[in-house]
């Protein structure tokens, strides 16, 4: 199976990373949320909830934030870790996250 993960920073500035399903065999979906969780707190990522609790969006969103273009445009390994975890969490074969609009469809 073949997975399209698309990350959007404004129109013209897409990054899109395909995965198949040998690519997320060593990631189960505790792991890509520790991943994410991770990065999210390695970066200093702030919650968008009130109450301070992490959503897996939240963690999505701004780990894709935080990160950085830069680091989707290079599309080295950092990159694909970040669209095998979100592919493995959410379990969709085509994922958008567009940052500019801090949306996850």
């Amino acid at each position: 199976m073949s997975y399209t993960v698309t990350v959007s920073f404004d129109r013209g500035r897409e990054y899109e990373i395909m995965l198949h399903d040998g690519d997320m065999q060593g990631m189960d979906k505790d792991q890509a949320r520790a991943w994410l969780a991770g990065e999210f707190e390695e970066m200093g990522c702030i919650p968008s909830n009130p109450t301070g609790k992490i959503l897996l969006l939240d963690m999505i969103l701004n780990v894709a934030m935080y990160g950085g273009e830069e680091r989707f445009e290079e599309g080295g390994e950092w990159a694909r870790n970040y669209a095998i975890a979100i592919a493995v969490s959410l379990e969709r074969l085509a994922i958008r996250v567009d940052v500019a609009n801090f949306l996850v469809g």
